[in-house]
């Protein structure tokens, strides 16, 4: 069947037409790898095996809007004006547009060694196997923590948002509301995430679009005070402002805060690489996703940015005031500071509402991404082995339940005291996410490409015979991994400015930086880990699974039209 997973025992199921099958499991000696089964468990029919039991449910229009969904968030429509008044109009159309082309050098790199070998939580696996176990140990547990924490940060963003329009709602029954429904979500067969997440995020592409759209209407004159601005604000009070310094070096610096914002706020390839364990297809479906993915994202985020410096200055007093004073909700975005400015009524209201669902939204490609991190985590040994256990869905429970425990640190909200542990947490969670996590990931992804084209040189496999083969390569990794790993100890930068050392914007900054050769290390101490030379990195380890799936790989057809609409649409 096309929604089964690469496991031996579902591939059994497969050719027999059949999903329940009442077959006895196939011995250790008669599977394909020779990996054996812990037997059967719950029902006479219900057979897991030790690794990879997840299932192969999310299609193409699923992959494409979750590599979407993790990364538009509130950071598009609101946070970006914080970048707009440190460098101006220009400063953040520039950053954005240039960061777009070190996450193209990403993408590139993930979309050849993805289809190649499309199993589950693949970057951080294949950094294990292609450069040293202790390397994919530190960087499978940078991008776990990553998310996981991003979680809670994204419930309380949420509450934040809904107190937009009343304070009369407890925050702690929203915060309930809102983990509960990620449960349900997550709990449930993969397919229901990805189809939640499709609708999501197709909810956020419609916003940008619409105020994209909006933006090129209102500075034509289309707006209540027929204010034909057009440009005006990239002329008055200019393209430009100074940061921290004045003259040159200023503006500098307003462009350098602009590119860290961008660093944080641009990412996609990592969102579509953890799903494709449970892509359908996979070979045909992720080149194609992350083609899409990165295509859309540019678009958003480019168009995004130029967006927001037509609309409101970079000294409007409304949005420094709405940032100075953390206000609520969609207030601190600077449409609907414009919006206010050009009095226009009921907008505002609906932007607001839709960056609410963005931020559910991105939350809820959190608990994936952590969950199914910390799975391919414990597929390889990293993680305890209870944590490979999945539901007859396909679903890993106790990696899911994991990340459910930690997003009740968002309870914290609840009472006085605790704000301001959960105010710490969440400085915690943005500057980890500004300067160093992410940006990490990036960086092992690229490097990991690396290994991987000499691997494939050093074995005389000619990239011509992949699945896919991307473009300008290695130029195209070296040029991510440099931009990247450099912009790793840029962004917190701030602090070694005289008279701004802070020693917990410190720690914020490059907790991580120190963090993670610390994970590599004791790693690699414990298990006398060896740096994987290109000759003996394994290529091959689940090959045959996956090309079997790709041979036996039957297409569904849609159910009804309005299924096949869509499905042609994102495909």
């Amino acid at each position: 069947m096309a929604t089964t997973g690469f496991s031996p025992n579902e591939k059994t199921l497969e050719k027999k037409g059949s999903e329940s099958s009442s077959s006895i499991p196939p011995k250790a000696s008669e599977t394909p790898s020779g990996i054996p089964y812990e037997g059967p468990y719950e029902t006479e029919n219900e057979f897991k095996p030790v690794y990879d039991s997840t299932h192969r449910k999310l299609k193409p229009r699923h992959i494409q809007l979750i590599g979407i969904g993790g990364t538009i968030g509130t950071a598009l429509f609101v946070q970006i004006g914080h970048g707009l008044i440190n460098g101006g109009p220009a400063s953040l159309f520039l950053a954005f547009t240039l960061w777009c082309t070190f996450i193209l050098g990403v993408t590139n790199c993930m979309a050849e060694m993805v289809t190649y070998l499309p199993i589950s939580s693949p970057f951080i696996r294949f950094a294990g196997r292609w450069v040293d176990e202790a390397f994919g140990f530190a960087a499978g547990y940078n991008f776990f923590i990553f998310q996981a924490a991003l979680v809670p940060f994204e419930i309380v963003a949420c509450n934040v948002i809904i107190h937009y329009w009343s304070d009369a709602v407890p925050a702690g029954g929203i915060i309930a509301i809102i983990i509960v429904a990620y449960g349900v979500i997550n709990v449930f067969a993969v397919k229901w995430y990805g189809e939640s997440e499709f609708w999501l995020s197709l909810g956020k592409m419609i916003l940008i679009i619409g105020l994209i759209i909006y933006t090129v209407i209102t500075m034509l004159g289309g707006n209540p005070q027929h204010d034909r601005f057009g440009f005006r604000y990239w002329r008055d009070p200019g393209s430009f402002t100074e940061l921290y310094k004045t003259g040159a070096l200023g503006r500098f610096l307003g462009f350098l805060q602009c590119l860290i914002q961008a660093s944080f706020t641009i990412a996609g390839p990592d969102y579509v690489s953890i799903a494709a364990g449970e892509a359908e297809n996979p070979r045909t479906v992720m080149p194609r996703a992350y083609n899409a993915v990165f295509g859309r994202l540019m678009a958003f985020f480019v168009l995004g940015s130029l967006a927001v410096g037509i609309n409101v200055p970079f000294n409007d007093p409304e949005l420094k005031l709405a940032f100075s004073s953390n206000a609520p909700g969609a207030a601190a975005s600077p449409y609907v500071v414009a919006m206010n400015r050009l009095k226009i009524q009921v907008l505002p209201d609906i932007v607001n509402a839709m960056v609410l669902t963005a931020a559910f939204s991105a939350g809820n490609s959190y608990v994936y991404c952590a969950s199914r991190s910390l799975f391919g985590l414990a597929l390889e040994g990293k993680a305890p082995k209870v944590l490979t256990r999945c539901t007859r869905n396909g679903v890993p429970i106790y990696c899911v339940a994991v990340v459910l425990a930690i997003s009740l640190l968002s309870f914290l909200q609840v009472t006085s005291g605790a704000s301001v542990v959960l105010q710490w947490f969440v400085n915690l969670v943005r500057q980890w996410q500004v300067t160093a996590s992410q940006l990490i990931n990036f960086s092992v992804m690229a490097f990991t490409y690396i290994k991987f084209k000499k691997a494939l040189e050093a074995q005389g496999i000619s990239r011509d015979s992949l699945p896919h083969k991307g473009w300008g390569q290695p130029y195209a990794a070296w040029y991510a991994l440099t931009g990247c790993f450099i912009m790793t100890f840029v962004g917190g930068y701030t602090v070694f400015l005289p008279g701004m050392f802070d020693v917990p914007t410190f720690f914020f900054s490059y907790a991580m930086i120190g963090v993670f050769p610390i994970l590599f290390v004791t790693w690699k101490v414990l298990k006398k880990t060896k740096w994987v030379k290109p000759e003996d990195a394994d290529l091959k380890k689940d090959l045959e699974e996956i090309e079997e799936y790709t041979r036996n790989y039957v297409v569904i057809p849609p159910a009804n039209k309005f299924e096949w609409l869509v499905e042609k649409a994102f495909n």
